[in-house]
């Protein structure tokens, strides 16, 4: 049997660690190759669950400049002079450019086209210049680049285009002659040199008319032309992802569900519309994106499809479903409205799928690919926070493209969270109408995923199959990865229920990020793999076809009862506390403040503007978030939490704090949270949060609630206005040693897959069974500090490959501290 002082001393902490290293350089006593920390049993006879070839995928959704300024390829930014806004309060329709002379954007009949709105009159001798994205237009000596121009000059001009930067000319400037109405005009340079700060500039002789401004690199993915950032697209197919998702996310299920056209008066923010998107991209819409931005359409849904064929993945598009999610929650009560966006279903299957011959089949043939794509699956919405309305409506959806195209897999959606009301509502509904798949999204903490590799072991075998479409855990550095890579062994364990997932989002600009974690980060100039793209990568190249039943020893629960001290907070809102009252649980008091003598009791985090008014300890600053105080003894265990709690303005409720270690290690109510529709437990570990208890409900302005915590042991007791709220228990073991043993059909690999999550190795016994194997393995180990992260000029989180010489039926091997270790063994 393992040894539990061994098994535990990755606890102990740095010095014990340090010892431990020490004493490896001494000399072993004898027999301690029988000692080890944890064993591994593997059952080679018996048959676990089919692993399919589309287990782990992809999920592009356009946010942190993923298209535009990212895996689209062109360089020119805001090439149509479509920005607004509309887009972002900051934009005009000349953002990113400069103008020398007169110049300005029009809209009116003269227009290149109805769906392209504005273009730029350009007076005579003067010029616009574009500074592109990040710090300007990359291009590197003796690369090529196309430019492109739709222009119009009733009397002629000559445009002069050139590229440079501040040091001088980037590439011979070209001149182009320009006689008449709208047409589309062409010039290639070659760079001089290297630049990351380049601009491009267009200069005219006489009036002319500008749009669709366009300098693309000659080498891009595949050497499309208008296509894909090669070093983007090239760390995507490394992946060999079985599937991409996309466009979101909520792109999809945001905004208006109209058209844009003149009945919509031109609708800027609207939902994510694939027909919007395909055919010449001079006549594609623009749109707002509700990350903050303007998304151009260049990539769009032909695009997407066509991508997933070259790297070999299963395109897996999502639409809307009417009902709008991420903070919006409204149902579209539209008949007319709603026939229309299943036509529109039915189209996208037909243009992915139907012959050229065929009406959408022909779009699709006409932009290049006459054959069909093969789509054999389609998703209807996304994180709907309304499960009963959106489920009548993808009901609908579902019926039409199964009587239609009964091929075809229509997946469902279960909200935006891993548990709770909406989730459970949204599980029944998919499971009594025999839904075929339901996708999940959660963003969690590292300790989450630890804690969770067992989600998916109860779940029904005969029920709807999972589509895991978003999941992360909170933060790039290597304790993230670790915990994912821990998660995903159990995801591999159940592959006979979870049938996809994919990591989100997938890329992120560094200059214009409006969430993390993300997968792949890049700049102008370069891209790097973050640590949690390593742990997919080696997932992903090592997936295996079947699994083979194994089990480990675990390590012991050292967990005690929640302790910590007490907490108030605020998010985007000026809220109210008064009568603070801890009690522990043989009555005695902890802790009573009413601030009629002041806040000495509390220690402020420095966010936010904290003062005593009228009695009470008021938080004013509407636009602070986390603005947490505390009080009271980290020590404090089994008591009793009391306080008013009144909201006084802003976007949420009030959050009370409880079992309170210090800023990055607590529980809190998040009364009114997520807008003010939603109220939950989250639990923060090292900074990341999770939820451990979710309902909908909203707080009201002005109203003074009495919330009342009680705290035993770990289990949790919840009181709003004397009324039970709710409860949980918190005793699920953050596991460290994970395990998951795969057989590749093709090479007749075993696949051997190890997490060890702790600042310790671990020295594991191997027990193969009743096998005969090769006695070298090839082992892909990815190790580093648990707080290293990833950046374009140091990956502490590489791979390294190496032989090990010691397989047979029993063996030992020890697993270093903080990996993943993937062992290929090879049966005779």
């Amino acid at each position: 049997m393992p040894r539990t002082d061994a098994r535990t001393r990755g606890r102990i902490g740095l010095t014990t660690t340090a010892l431990l290293t020490a004493a490896a350089l001494l000399p072993a006593p004898a027999h301690a190759e029988d000692v080890t920390d944890y064993a591994i049993t593997v059952d080679p006879s018996a048959q676990g669950a089919k692993i399919d070839d589309t287990m782990y995928g992809v999920f592009f959704e356009d946010i942190n400049r993923a298209a535009d300024g990212g895996l689209y390829a062109e360089l020119v930014q805001n090439r149509s002079f479509e920005y607004s806004t509309a887009d972002n309060g900051s934009y005009t329709p000349l953002t990113s450019w400069t103008t020398g002379g007169t110049a300005q954007v029009v809209n009116d009949s003269g227009r290149l086209n109805e769906r392209n709105r504005n273009y730029l009159s350009l007076g005579a001798g003067s010029s616009v210049t574009n500074a592109g994205y990040n710090t300007g237009i990359r291009v590197e000596q003796g690369k090529r680049y196309d430019f492109s121009v739709w222009a119009r000059a009733a009397s002629g001009s000559t445009l002069t285009v050139s590229l440079k930067d501040a040091a001088g000319s980037l590439a011979t400037a070209r001149q182009v002659a320009v006689q008449g109405g709208w047409a589309k005009y062409k010039a290639t340079f070659t760079a001089s040199r290297t630049s990351n700060r380049g601009r491009l500039a267009v200069a005219s002789t006489n009036t002319a008319a500008l749009d669709e401004v366009s300098l693309f690199p000659r080498e891009t993915y595949k050497n499309q032309p208008g296509g894909l950032r090669k070093d983007l697209a090239q760390k995507i197919a490394d992946l060999h992802p079985g599937f991409v998702r996309f466009p979101g996310g909520c792109l999809v299920n945001t905004g208006s569900m109209e058209d844009y056209s003149a009945s919509s008066n031109w609708q800027r923010k609207r939902s994510y519309q694939w027909k919007d998107t395909v055919g010449p991209v001079e006549e594609r819409a623009t749109n707002a994106n509700v990350w903050g931005y303007n998304q151009s359409y260049g990539l769009g849904y032909y695009e997407y499809f066509r991508f997933s064929e070259d790297i070999g993945a299963m395109p897996l598009p999502v639409v809307p479903a009417l009902v709008t999610g991420c903070g919006q929650n409204k149902a579209t009560d539209d008949d007319a409205l709603l026939e229309r966006h299943i036509q529109d279903a039915l189209d996208l299957i037909e243009f992915a799928n139907g012959p050229a011959t065929s009406e959408w089949g022909k779009v699709r043939a006409r932009m290049g690919h006459p054959k069909p794509f093969h789509l054999t699956h389609i998703e209807v919405g996304n994180e709907e926070n309304l499960p009963r309305e959106f489920f009548a409506r993808f009901q609908k959806f579902r019926a039409a493209i199964e009587a239609k195209y009964p091929e075809i897999t229509v997946i469902s959606n279960s909200g935006p969270d891993d548990a709770g009301s909406t989730f459970d509502t949204a599980w029944q509904l998919n499971r009594d109408a025999k839904v075929d798949m339901v996708d999940e999204h959660y963003y969690n903490s590292p300790n989450w995923f630890l804690q969770n590799n067992d989600r998916y072991d109860s779940y029904d075998r005969n029920g709807p199959k999972v589509f895991l479409g978003e999941y992360a855990s909170q933060g790039n550095a290597w304790k993230n990865g670790l915990s994912e890579a821990a998660f995903m062994t159990g995801l591999e364990r159940n592959a006979d229920v979870v049938k996809l997932a994919s990591y989100a989002p997938l890329l992120a600009n560094e200059d214009y990020v409006q969430w993390r974690p993300d997968l792949i980060w890049f700049n102008n100039r370069a891209s790097w793999n973050s640590a949690n793209y390593e742990v997919q990568k080696l997932f992903m190249n090592n997936v295996g076809d079947r699994v083979v039943p194994s089990r480990a020893t675990t390590t012991p629960n050292v967990s005690g009862p929640i302790t910590g001290a007490v907490g108030l907070s605020t998010w985007a809102t000026s809220a109210a506390y008064d009568d603070v009252k801890v009690t522990s649980a043989d009555g005695s008091t902890l802790l009573g403040d009413d601030f009629s003598g002041g806040a000495s009791k509390w220690t402020t985090s420095g966010r936010g503007s904290w003062s005593v008014q009228d009695g009470a300890y008021v938080q004013t600053d509407t636009a602070a978030e986390n603005t947490m105080v505390t009080a009271g003894d980290a020590a404090w265990k089994d008591y009793d939490l009391q306080v008013k709690a009144t909201k006084k303005s802003g976007k949420e409720g009030f959050l009370v704090a409880f079992g309170v270690k210090d800023t990055g290690n607590y529980y809190w109510w998040n009364l009114g949270g997520w807008n003010n529709t939603q109220s939950a437990i989250e639990q923060a570990v090292d900074g990341g949060k999770s939820t451990l208890l979710t309902k909908p409900g909203s707080v009201e302005t002005g109203r003074a609630y009495d919330i009342d915590i009680k705290v035993r042991g770990r289990q949790v007791t919840l009181f709003l206005d004397g009324k039970e709220w709710g409860s949980f228990r918190d005793d699920k073991p953050a596991e460290p040693f994970r395990q998951v043993v795969t057989r590749d059909e093709k090479t007749g690999d075993l696949i051997v897959k190890v997490v060890n999550a702790q600042p310790a190795e671990a020295r594991t016994a191997v027990d193969l069974g009743d096998v005969r194997v090769a006695s070298t393995a090839r082992v892909t180990t990815l190790a580093a500090d648990q707080d290293a992260v990833n950046t374009e000029t140091d990956t502490p989180v590489t791979p390294v490959t190496s032989t090990f010489r010691g397989v047979a039926k029993k063996f030992t091997y020890t697993f270093p501290a903080n990996s993943v270790t993937f062992l290929r063994i090879k049966q005779r």
